[in-house]
């Protein structure tokens, strides 16, 4: 498979830039086997059917969005410049990897302060990261970080706006529980304790699973032919009691629904070609294009992708790619929002539902 394969032309106006207010405003593009319907995401409880069961990511974004300043001492005395860094992930040994502006001016053994209480250290420079080792840890680290980094919105909106303190509550699912990561199940962003209330009265199940969303999640891909791209690892876990639950669902008939594409990766992951899921916990760097066969997913919630991304080649996948074109057409044409902010897809190979029948 080629790139050029995935891509299609958006208008700048369709980037999504705020989210819908309240959550659940948005609007939900059903897709099922007879065709696209035009509903909201507050339509969900009647879509869904009793027994249906929602994979929910309860990862929690960090303020991962760094600015601070280093200083070196030369003959020709002090001097200061700005450093901006992004947090990726721990290691091992308790210092992140993180990815800095300018990287190459920064030297080992250099310090960067972000605030008067939160510095650090630069102790490596692997492979166009940087290893930064902070002045504080466990709880002392997480109060600085939360009062000096800011949100790390996609590329594609901070280069529209500049970051805000709204983000801090915009770009944080109602459910997010486990902290570690650099990005937003975005998917996630569209439900509120109303939604998930409805959705219980109804008799959809809920589970939660976790996926440390990572900063690769926004890597372009940059190789002609599809299978030559290297997929980003992710951390994730899969409880003995999400796996369960999951399962007994599918003994019952009910169906299983990601509710965004980090949700589905994960449980992929977990589960074996019998088709059963089992307690998963560590990387995962699975990578579903079109020809991969879902072992336990029944239909997945999902935003509307990036062209040329990994995430438009396994929503693809699912629905096979002449069928997602013509989703992301009538999206395009009705002036759907697209990205992390935008309008929401809610996607049933194979399904017959009431979707375009009046409420």
């Amino acid at each position: 498979m080629k790139l050029s394969e995935f891509d299609f032309d958006l208008p700048d106006t369709l980037i999504a830039t705020r989210p819908a207010h309240p959550r659940g405003a948005g609007r939900l593009l059903l897709a099922d086997a007879h065709g696209d319907h035009d509903r909201q995401v507050a339509d969900l409880p009647d879509i869904l059917r009793p027994g249906d069961r929602l994979i929910l990511n309860n990862t929690k974004v960090i303020p991962a969005r760094l600015f601070g300043q280093r200083m070196r001492i030369s003959d020709q005395g002090e001097t200061h410049a700005n450093v901006e860094v992004t947090l990726l992930a721990p290691t091992q040994t308790g210092d992140w990897r993180a990815l800095a502006k300018p990287g190459k001016r920064l030297k080992v053994g250099e310090t960067v302060t972000f605030s008067p209480t939160l510095k650090a250290e630069v102790m490596g420079k692997p492979d166009g990261e940087v290893v930064l080792r902070f002045n504080l840890t466990g709880a002392k680290f997480d109060t600085a970080l939360e009062a000096a980094g800011m949100m790390p919105l996609p590329p594609y909106i901070a280069a529209l706006r500049p970051v805000d303190r709204q983000d801090h509550q915009d770009y944080q699912t109602v459910f997010a529980e486990q902290r570690g990561a650099v990005a937003a199940p975005t998917a996630s962003l569209h439900f509120d304790a109303g939604l998930l209330g409805r959705l219980a009265e109804r008799g959809v199940e809920t589970t939660k699973v976790t996926l440390h969303v990572g900063a690769g999640t926004f890597l372009p891909v940059k190789v002609d032919d599809v299978s030559d791209h290297k997929m980003h690892a992710e951390w994730g876990e899969v409880t003995k009691d999400a796996a369960d639950q999951i399962n007994l669902t599918r003994a019952a008939g009910g169906r299983i629904i990601a509710v965004g594409t980090t949700a589905l990766r994960l449980i992929e992951s977990a589960t074996g070609s019998d088709g059963v899921i089992r307690p998963f916990q560590g990387d995962t760097s699975i990578f579903i294009t079109p020809g991969y066969q879902f072992r336990i997913t029944d239909g997945l919630m999902t935003n509307f992708h990036l062209p040329k991304s990994t995430l438009l080649m396994l929503v693809s996948a699912l629905m096979g790619q002449a069928r997602i074109r013509k989703i992301y057409q009538h999206a395009i044409h009705h002036g759907y929002r697209f990205f992390s902010y935008g309008d929401s897809s809610l996607l049933l190979p194979g399904e017959q539902t009431n979707g375009d029948q009046s409420l």
